[in-house]
């Protein structure tokens, strides 16, 4: 995830980068978000406690949060009351576990505008950022067309349709992250812990043969009728590109 973006993909209304910041006790977890959100070419300032979470909210004046909501102290309730009270209506991303039903209720009730569950994909995590920048008005598209193409294949990153020459293809939720990773990246060799980084969750667990696993999932999906469009570059990664 070192490779640094070739344009950001939204910006502020003047143009400027947007502003992101990103709260957590875990600091191995912020600064993997933290990366994903660099990569798009975003500004990030990090917090691992509600009251440093406050003042960078203020000092920083981030368009979005990343919020946890359990968090020792000040938790990521509360810091989003203080916020609201204080008249900021930044979009905030709730991060919840897994089975906190409860708390993602809470969450939304109080003032929180999404929430992903733990563990995430960061590509879920950006996604979900991107569109509640673009709900809120925050930011707009350095891009107009929301469809990734690589020769005949199209993904609507909107719409979440993917199509080859016409023909639909229906994906999982991690086959398409998975794809649109690669199709983000056209021509650029992707290693499989760049893909982990980017697809699969925080705590994968360098399980890189679940990279393997998921690429002949596409392969047979997306080229059954077609010549290969993903190409594997032994000893290095993957990368996606038009068929000759």
């Amino acid at each position: 995830m070192s490779t640094p973006a070739t344009a950001p993909l939204l910006t502020r209304p003047d143009g400027s980068p947007v502003r992101a910041l990103v709260v957590d006790d875990e600091p191995a977890l912020v600064e993997l978000i933290q990366l994903a959100l660099r990569y798009e070419g975003w500004q990030v300032e990090t917090a691992t406690d509600g009251a440093s979470a406050l003042a960078k909210a203020r000092s920083f004046a981030p368009d979005v949060v990343v919020l946890d909501i359990m968090m020792p102290g000040l938790d990521g309730l509360e810091v989003l009351g203080r916020l609201r009270a204080s008249g900021n209506d930044v979009a905030v991303l709730f991060l919840t576990a897994k089975d906190a039903v409860a708390d993602r209720i809470v969450g939304l009730t109080a003032g929180g505008d999404d929430y992903v569950t733990k563990p995430f994909s960061l590509e879920e995590v950006v996604a979900r950022l991107r569109a509640l920048l673009r709900r809120s008005g925050h930011a707009v598209s350095g891009y107009t067309d929301p469809v990734l193409r690589v020769g005949d294949l199209t993904l609507d990153e909107e719409s979440y349709e993917v199509t080859r020459a016409g023909r639909a293809i229906e994906l999982t939720a991690k086959e398409f992250e998975l794809l649109r990773y690669l199709m983000r990246n056209p021509r650029r060799v992707v290693s499989k812990l760049q893909i982990l980084d980017r697809v699969w969750s925080y705590d994968f667990e360098g399980r890189s043969s679940i990279v393997e696993l998921y690429i002949s999932y596409l392969r047979k999906k997306i080229e059954a009728d077609g010549p290969p469009l993903i190409h594997t570059v032994r000893g290095v990664g993957y990368l996606i590109k038009p068929a000759a």
